[in-house]
């Protein structure tokens, strides 16, 4: 199935088909993900700001999609593993620079989210499903029905709820003052017959 859709994600070291059919699978249709942070969110590797006062710290996200997580933590781990893959010299370079095991082993997670993601977004250039965004960022058409069309080609009220249509309504509206003048005295006349009878 993987070879079938010809996807272009088994190129990146370590993806193999159960990690491309995995992020394939769960991610669905990416043009739903505007950029690559998106994405990094809805698999978890996007860190999470709990920053206090001067000190800048991220923690690890635990939200997102854990089996897609879980997938991209085999094709880090899998690099890690291979002396001669560039995610093994990120990861070497990362813990130089003073870092434990964990932290760079995150940040390996995030690169080969956002490789992912351009491999598939490719696709869906190369088969025709990234569409033109609408004003709203939602992928679809910039025809006439979008909403920053200034003139709809249907009015939002049928012609029935039109307030300008109805001459029925302001004949009643001119008879009305009369009637509330007529109800008005109807009440003071027996408000004072009450006070009499008291």
């Amino acid at each position: 199935m993987v070879k079938a859709s010809r996807t272009s994600t088994t190129k990146i070291f370590g993806v193999g088909p159960v990690v491309a059919a995995t992020a394939i699978g769960l991610t669905g249709d990416v043009t739903r993900f505007p950029n690559r942070d998106h994405f990094a969110s809805f698999n978890g590797t996007a860190p999470i700001d709990v920053s206090s006062g001067g000190k800048n710290v991220y923690r690890l996200s635990r939200r997102g999609s854990r089996h897609l997580n879980h997938a991209l933590h085999m094709a880090a781990v899998t690099q890690i593993r291979h002396r001669h893959s560039e995610g093994r010299a990120y990861y070497e370079r990362k813990v130089a620079e003073g870092k434990g095991h964990k932290e760079p082993l995150r940040y390996l997670k995030r690169r080969i989210s956002d490789a992912l993601y351009a491999c598939m977004v490719e696709d869906a250039k190369r088969d025709g499903r990234l569409l033109e965004r609408g004003p709203g960022g939602q992928s679809g058409n910039g025809s006439v029905s979008s909403a920053a069309g200034s003139h709809p080609e249907t009015p939002a009220l049928r012609t029935s709820h039109s307030r300008t249509r109805r001459q029925a309504t302001t004949a009643h509206r001119t008879s009305s003052p009369a009637k509330a003048r007529a109800r008005a005295k109807s009440v003071a006349a027996t408000r004072k017959a009450t006070r009499k009878a008291s």
